[in-house]
């Protein structure tokens, strides 16, 4: 049996890379708790052009111009690379490489950048869950790279950032574990074969304890690492499992569920207020609530009030 294991090693410190890649932090999810990636906004310097060398980091580098970022330059296994950075290019560095690289020969307007740090203990969770051989766990470097798929994962995450964790962990974690999926499926040297949870489910009794762990507490931000604990599984595992015996997502099953209790509780509890009924089932916010009512019902919580 897998055990539950929560990624909690530390991150680079801010100052350090922003002082590396002569940026500043706009946002950063470095307070969230979010586990094993750390998702971060920079605001790059109006500056003449520079070379800078980039120290080994311990985690997976991928970084994302959120506009075009102008002419730059990567140094790795001994070659030089060049490219017109813009959005929707990507630039992945392997935890243990290090890298030279400079932007063009001239001065450009401040720019934002996106930036994602993986723990390798997350992309080794995943891919264990999805049973890929550990040795294949060779992400490797990519400069320039136009990837629309990547850049979506990425943005819903910045979103998420942006938005102060609207979604909650379970939503975060789903990202995440899709953004490792995509990138050991596109950005590794041996193009692993991902074949998740074959012949494997959860047994009856551990589906229903991870249940009814989530009806007790749909009121707090739940997340993959406290539900596993419950069965004493992998949170990736976990979520790959459950979803093979329920049909969707650990957090689309919580949204559904919350859902329906909001449902039940605008019948029965006329005098709450539709934001006291949103916290109370774990939304975030009146709005947050009426934004999935509409999506799964066709109806705002207030229409559904009114009905007879």
């Amino acid at each position: 049996m897998l055990k539950t294991k929560s990624v909690t090693d530390s991150f680079p410190e801010s100052n350090e890379l922003s002082q590396w890649l002569s940026t500043s932090v706009l946002l950063s999810s470095r307070l969230r708790g979010w586990n094993g990636i750390l998702v971060e906004q920079y605001q790059n310097y109006s500056t003449p052009p520079f070379e800078q060398e980039l120290p080994a980091l311990s985690v997976h580098w991928l970084m994302l111009p959120l506009a075009h970022l102008g002419c730059l330059s990567h140094k790795y296994d001994e070659r030089l690379h060049e490219s017109f950075f813009q959005k929707g290019d990507s630039l992945l560095v392997p935890a243990g490489q290090s890298s030279n690289w400079w932007r063009c020969p001239e001065s450009k307007p401040t720019q934002t950048e996106l930036h994602i740090y993986l723990q390798p203990e997350l992309v080794e969770q995943v891919a264990e869950a999805s049973e890929i051989d550990a040795q294949e766990l060779d992400l490797i470097s990519r400069f320039g790279k136009q990837d629309l798929h990547l850049q979506n994962i990425a943005m819903l995450l910045l979103s998420e950032l942006r938005s102060d964790g609207l979604m909650g962990q379970l939503y975060v974690e789903s990202l995440s574990q899709a953004l490792v999926i995509y990138l050991l499926r596109h950005y590794s040297g041996a193009a692993p074969q991902i074949i998740t949870s074959v012949g494997r489910k959860l047994t009856h009794a551990q589906l229903q304890q991870a249940l009814d762990y989530i009806h007790a507490h749909l009121d707090q931000d739940l997340s993959l690492v406290q539900i596993a604990e419950v069965i004493n599984i992998s949170p990736t595992y976990f979520a790959s499992l459950f979803k093979s015996a329920i049909g969707i997502s650990p957090h689309q099953y919580v949204i559904q569920q919350r859902v329906e209790q909001a449902k039940s509780l605008l019948k029965s509890k006329t005098d709450l207020s539709i934001t006291d009924i949103a916290l109370q089932v774990g939304f975030s916010s009146q709005s947050h609530l009426t934004q999935q009512f509409r999506r799964l019902t066709g109806i705002t919580p207030k229409q559904a009030r009114n009905l007879p």
